[in-house]
């Protein structure tokens, strides 16, 4: 019997708590309107504020290590879209150090259902909508002046690439903050990681030597927009290797932060600190 109920847990079982659990908070949240506009007006008037930035460099700048103005546009609003969905659904990351330090972190471990699935799926950040808005107005200016063919090839390459951006930043945050099952104090390794943010919507090339490496393979920030963008911007032929193994390596490297994340509960569990 209990095989048979774990069998029925699938994907159609986790949207539909998923579905409730959004809900409650949804309901939550906008019983206190005032503070989900102002907060969502702050995140807009923030990545104006970068689009201004933008405007002002390129003023002085023509270009950008081969990069021009509506170029560099389409990167940032790239990285303001990838960057969404870790804002909204992984969100609460920020509060696991404190949940594991108080202790309230156990109620997850005697729960019958995916931990790292209960923990996240509690907190659904509205401030990104704000953002993912921004990003797409963004992105559509950008993609106009390009002058990049609108087909359903072109579409669908986008959402893919999008998507797999999203894993690499999403991934980057849940390593960050998995840390906190093994350091104390592990917030600042959270703010370092996601302050690197504010280079992924700079393309890779403008690195050099060991922060190149880095960037790419260590801290992957350069595949948060840079190598994903590569292919909507151009071709499959002459994009890098790495901006068409993009996909495979996100995965690949959700799987491990998600293993990561997973191993922290485990040591939770048997500690119980």
């Amino acid at each position: 019997m209990e095989n048979t109920k774990k069998h029925k847990r699938g994907l159609g079982f986790y949207l539909n708590i998923y579905r409730k659990i959004l809900v409650q908070d949804l309901k939550s949240k906008m019983s206190y309107r005032a503070d989900f506009i102002i907060s969502t007006i702050g995140m807009v008037m923030t990545n104006v504020a970068g689009f201004v930035t933008f405007y002002i460099l390129f003023r002085n700048f023509p270009q950008v290590n081969g990069w021009d103005y509506h170029h560099m546009l389409f990167l940032y609003a790239f990285s303001l879209i990838a960057l969404t969905p870790v804002q909204c659904f992984f969100d609460n990351n920020w509060n696991l150090r404190f949940m594991v330090q108080s202790g309230d972190f156990i109620k997850y471990c005697f729960r019958p259902i995916n931990v790292f699935f209960y923990f996240m799926s509690e907190v659904f950040d509205l401030k990104g909508l704000g953002q993912l808005l921004f990003g797409v107005g963004t992105l559509i200016y950008a993609w106009h002046h390009i002058g990049i063919p609108v087909t359903f090839f072109a579409i669908a390459k986008l959402l893919v690439f999008l998507f797999t951006a999203s894993l690499f930043m999403i991934s980057i945050m849940n390593i960050a903050a998995a840390t906190c099952f093994w350091i104390q104090g592990s917030g600042y390794v959270m703010v370092i990681m996601f302050r690197f943010k504010d280079y992924t919507r700079y393309p890779a090339s403008i690195f050099s030597g060991i922060f190149k490496i880095i960037f790419t393979f260590v801290i992957p920030i350069a595949f948060v927009a840079y190598y994903p963008a590569l292919m909507v911007l151009g071709s499959a032929h002459t994009a890098p290797l790495l901006s068409k193994l993009s996909p495979l390596i996100g995965l690949l490297f959700f799987w491990l932060s998600y293993k990561f994340w997973m191993l922290g509960v485990k040591k939770y569990d048997f500690t119980g600190s």
